[in-house]
């Protein structure tokens, strides 16, 4: 029998405070928060249950939290490491060596770009811009940017990432 996917007392709580921000009839519009919150709790990614739940605290249809969970590459929709190395591919980034930098992240931890590592420490995922174009090249774990890189910068943040051994997460709200 499986076990029923909720979030632990505090999470819920959390997600009751960031529901009542919103007039009645307006729940959905917490649902982005509630996806970070989710994504946190359930091991970094968000599962069909997950999704599923997050739409029945929202009173919405889970095909309205599928596609938003879709649409937006900060949601996971499989799972992921532990550090998900999420590498900005647009035009700034490129010109001063994204491509590069992935290419390095790929042959020295032994995956491909979407791929996690065999130890599930580590994810590589190439997105859209981050915002930090001014200093390029440039990659986000959890809610830490790591910029200007170069491929000594990359070996420390893995060795540092490593040796933390914790899960990194980007969670909107209070958590």
């Amino acid at each position: 029998m499986t076990k029923e996917l909720k979030f632990s007392d505090e999470t819920l709580a959390l997600a009751n405070k960031i529901i009542a921000r919103y007039p009645e009839g307006k729940q959905k519009s917490a649902l982005l928060p509630l996806l970070h919150l989710a994504q946190a709790e359930f091991d970094g990614w968000l599962s069909p249950a997950a999704m599923d739940y997050v739409a029945s605290l929202l009173k919405i249809l889970p095909v309205e939290v599928y596609e938003v969970a879709s649409f937006y590459s900060m949601y996971n929709l499989k799972p992921v490491g532990k550090c998900t190395l999420e590498v900005c591919r647009t035009v700034p980034c490129w010109l001063n060596g994204s491509e590069d930098l992935v290419a390095y992240l790929e042959k020295k931890l032994g995956v491909k770009d979407g791929e996690t590592t065999k130890d599930g420490m580590f994810t590589i995922k190439t997105v859209e811009c981050l915002g930090s174009c001014g200093t390029a090249p440039m990659l986000q774990c959890g809610a830490e940017f790591h910029e200007n890189l170069t491929n000594e910068k990359v070996d420390a943040l893995l060795t540092k990432l490593k040796t933390e051994g914790t899960r990194k997460t980007y969670c909107l709200g209070d958590k």
